[in-house]
């Protein structure tokens, strides 16, 4: 994703430059952020694609899918392809992404036997839903962001599915002890049952050598015994690690990812650029499509000189759940309590109904958040955090817009111009204004022209909401 917004940013800055592109993968650039759409079967594969298939061949560009880079010679400035060329470059970019992360088990140690499989890839999703079609049973292995989408995709087809997280709560890194439970509670109702502190000891199989096909998955008990779970289909969603090995064997210097500076070069040299979740600025790795895209957009004005003032100066994480039936939104410093010295915690729990906010303050700005069920306040929220902007007297202003006095700045509607609505894209209300003053009358030619709700998605339906609203002034004016 960030080397297709990257490719996307510098051609519309700079028509004549030459790139090439390489890709593992055969499909086209795809918004890996709604896999979990297409899983549960609410989004077709070629609905997520974010080039058209004429795209690189009408903008000159040398888009060579399906042909992996094996080998940087940074001496003669020069990759190698495992078709067998070797193409010269200027400067290197390079936005491998992540590769999702196996543990070492039983059952592991010849490589995935059928029935399980990983959530990262579009060719990923299709193997899930082949499988699917005649499994019964599903287990997920890890209950974080991924975990979560995956499960609540799988249940969509009609699977009877289980969770099992190690940590004590679901999403530990996101939301903090109280909100995971709210969140177990929201997916039991749904029908996805949720096992925290569940030490996977390994895998069953059947079969041999590359026949074997996973029958359940075993886990480890506190007092030393074993159970097992029975299944049909196991989902590993144990975390990503950054795709650095090609960048390692070139000898670039590497912490979690490449690491780069602020004009996102590579530390050890400066033709080499990184972006996305493959590199490390200033000891961050972001994980989520928003400083991908920033990352993208800095980059871009650099090369083409467009902006030889950009830089990358670090990104604010904001994370939304995107699963059917599951409202999250996620924001800073979340797991602060009531009685963290020099921190204000506001707070509300509905656990009977799956609702769950919490805002996080400190020296009078808000560092964290969490809306779970009910997310209305998180326009509100996320432009406090984002800009971290002076916060009202009245704090239920925070959690419930308007509900303390104070103008419901929330709704989409009531939202000044300045707000930003798509998080991913930095698009503004006032951007999606103009935008249909010019004449783009829906949602999706919104969406097409300023990218709002092309990201994580979760801005859909404020987008649509100020189309509609538009629409409804325009009729009342005439």
């Amino acid at each position: 994703m960030a080397g297709a917004r990257f490719v996307s940013e510098l051609r519309s800055r700079d028509p004549g430059v030459p790139v090439t592109v390489f890709g593992a993968e055969t499909q086209r650039p795809y918004n890996r952020v709604l896999l979990s759409n297409v899983l549960a079967g609410m989004t077709r594969p070629d609905h997520i694609s974010l080039v058209d298939a004429a795209w690189y061949a009408s903008h000159g560009v040398d888009a060579r899918l399906g042909v992996e880079v094996v080998r940087v010679d940074r001496e003669a400035r020069a990759v190698h392809a495992s078709d067998g060329t070797v193409t010269r470059y200027g400067t290197l970019v390079l936005a491998t992404g992540s590769t999702a992360f196996v543990p070492p088990m039983p059952g592991l140690e010849d490589g995935l036997p059928g029935g399980a499989l990983v959530f990262r890839t579009l060719d990923d999703c299709r193997r899930i839903s082949e499988l699917a079609e005649s499994a019964k049973r599903a287990v997920v292995v890890g209950g974080g962001l991924l975990g979560i989408e995956a499960a609540r995709g799988l249940m969509g087809r009609g699977l009877e599915v289980t969770v099992l997280h190690l940590a004590g709560h679901l999403m530990e890194r996101q939301l903090d002890p109280a909100a995971g439970k709210v969140l177990a509670r929201t997916l039991a109702r749904l029908g996805i049952g949720t096992r925290v502190q569940a030490n996977v000891a390994g895998l069953r199989t059947t079969g041999a050598g590359g026949g074997r096909t996973v029958t359940g998955v075993e886990l480890a008990l506190p007092d030393g015994g074993r159970e097992t779970l029975d299944t049909d289909l196991v989902i590993l969603s144990c975390g990503v690690r950054p795709e650095v090995s090609l960048a390692r064997d070139a000898g670039l210097a590497i912490g979690r990812a490449v690491v780069v500076d602020d004009e996102l070069r590579s530390v050890s040299d400066p033709s080499v650029r990184a972006i996305g979740e493959c590199s490390e600025h200033r000891d961050e790795v972001y994980g989520l499509v928003a400083p991908a895209w920033e990352q993208a957009t800095v980059l871009a004005g650099l090369l083409a000189g467009t902006d030889p003032a950009a830089r990358f100066t670090g990104a604010r994480q904001i994370t939304r759940l995107k699963a059917a039936g599951i409202e999250l939104a996620s924001m800073g410093e979340t797991h602060f309590g009531d009685d963290d010295d020099g921190v204000e915690v506001v707070r509300f729990t509905d656990a009977a109904r799956g609702t769950y906010k919490k805002a996080v303050i400190k020296d009078g700005r808000l560092i964290g958040a969490i809306l779970l069920g009910e997310t209305s306040a998180a326009g509100t929220l996320t432009q406090l955090y984002d800009r971290a902007s002076p916060l009202p007297s009245e704090r239920l202003d925070l959690l419930f817009p308007g509900l303390g006095g104070a103008p419901e700045a929330a709704s989409p509607v009531r939202m000044p111009d300045a707000a930003t609505v798509c998080n991913c894209n930095n698009v503004s209300k006032g951007q999606i204004r103009a935008c249909w003053q010019d004449g783009a009358r829906t949602a999706d030619e919104v969406s097409r022209r300023t990218r709002a709700g092309t990201g994580c998605g979760s801005c859909r339906d404020a987008l649509e909401g100020i189309v509609s609203w538009l629409d409804e002034q325009e009729s009342v004016d005439a």
